[in-house]
């Protein structure tokens, strides 16, 4: 590896400034069956009994929502009690909760953490309502490893990789916040969606991603169908088959540039993965089909990628890979130098792209008025004072 090479993975491969510090008590979220029913056999609880204890935690936590062990009524009240002592279902806190004039939702989480941790970690996860769909919007880093240029998470710090429960917790707030667990009256769910696209990285945290969207996926519990769960990357190359074969949901790609040259400034990590090795792991995803087709997102940048040059050069790239091209308007942030392309550029782009055989739908922008968009996330509420912190935490608790 030549040095430029090696300065190029240290750029993209930034090391978390700090490592997840456990509560006291442990939260049992984000544990799977068999973990569970490990922590079970720890207090005392009989082989012969954890399998069923552990079925009733996991209904009462991913398919009721319950907040307390007290909740859990088919178990006894002295089971309820030895849990109270070594374990929580606790999930992560709304500091602020910001609505915008669509309807979008943002929060800002506080993650629970032990003692040592000096300053709280905090991340955001954007609710998105539509007509016929709810999506949300999670994240996978306290910050991100990635510095997209034309990103606002990417501007800000790597902290730390979630935990699988701090990423499940994220579904869990939402359907807090949206009264949308088991017992809502008409048997619908707001949260219908699920995309892996909030800050982070997640396939530089592929283990706790991994883990956290099986949970979500299941039947007995959570269950929003893989179908319906979109994990986006810009493009971890060895992780991608992973993600298909321990996974299978949904594959997104940022690309955002059809030419090396460029996407190494847009997208660094395209220095260690370049274009073509990162289309032939699409090439390769599992599972791929026509009815599981890979999204392909291209931020349009005015005089930057915008041109109908580019569009022929990504048709040509895509040969072969069955996809779809999600053009997605600039969210700006401040501070950014680029600016969004023209309305009439976006659509000849799009127009050619949808000629030559692709779906090519322009991503409708959300939430810009809070900088809940796609790309400007960052913790904003961090920037606060702390009366304006107060206000914000006092309005999403009486929400």
């Amino acid at each position: 590896m030549t040095p430029a090479a090696s300065g190029a993975s240290a750029l993209v491969e930034k090391v978390p400034l700090e490592t997840y510090v456990p509560p006291a008590k442990p939260s049992l979220i984000g544990l799977s069956r068999a973990e569970i029913a490990d922590r079970l056999g720890e207090i005392g609880v009989a082989p012969s009994q954890r399998k069923m204890r552990t079925q009733q935690l996991w209904h009462w936590m991913y398919f009721r929502g319950a907040k307390s062990f007290d909740e859990m009524t088919n178990v006894s009240k002295d089971m309820r009690a030895e849990l109270e002592k070594h374990f929580t279902v606790d999930r992560p806190e709304v500091v602020a909760e910001q609505i915008s004039n669509d309807g979008t939702r943002k929060w800002l989480l506080r993650l629970p953490s032990g003692d040592k941790v000096e300053r709280p970690h905090e991340v955001e996860c954007v609710y998105i309502p539509e007509t016929d769909r709810g999506t949300l919007c999670v994240s996978s880093q306290v910050g991100c490893t990635l510095n997209c240029a034309f990103c606002h998470t990417g501007t800000q710090r790597l902290v730390r990789n979630l935990t699988a429960g701090e990423i499940v917790g994220q579904v869990m707030v939402a359907r807090d916040r949206l009264n949308d667990w088991a017992d809502r009256e008409d048997g619908s769910r707001r949260v219908t969606n699920i995309v892996m696209m909030g800050m982070g990285e997640p396939l530089y945290n592929f283990d706790a991603v991994r883990d956290a969207l099986l949970i979500v996926a299941d039947n007995e519990g959570i269950g929003i169908s893989r179908r319906r769960i979109t994990l986006s990357t810009s493009g971890v190359v060895p992780n991608i088959k992973r993600t298909g074969e321990e996974i299978g949901v949904m594959l997104a790609i940022s690309l955002h540039a059809v030419r090396d040259e460029l996407r190494d400034e847009l997208v660094p990590l395209n220095r260690k993965y370049p274009i073509q090795q990162l289309l032939q792991a699409c090439r390769d995803y599992p599972g791929a089909s026509n009815a599981r087709r890979i999204t392909f997102e291209y931020v349009m940048l005015k005089g930057v990628n915008d041109s109908l040059d580019d569009a022929r050069l990504l048709v040509k790239l895509l040969k072969g890979i069955p996809a779809k091209i999600n053009l997605i308007p600039f969210n700006p942030w401040p501070g950014t130098a680029y600016e969004c392309s023209d309305w009439e550029q976006i659509e000849k782009f799009s127009e050619y792209i949808f000629n030559a055989g692709y779906s090519s739908p322009v991503r409708t922008p959300r939430g810009r008025d809070i900088l809940a968009a796609c790309g400007q996330l960052k913790s904003e509420t961090e920037k606060l004072s702390a009366r304006e912190r107060q206000a914000l935490r006092a309005m999403a608790m009486t929400d």
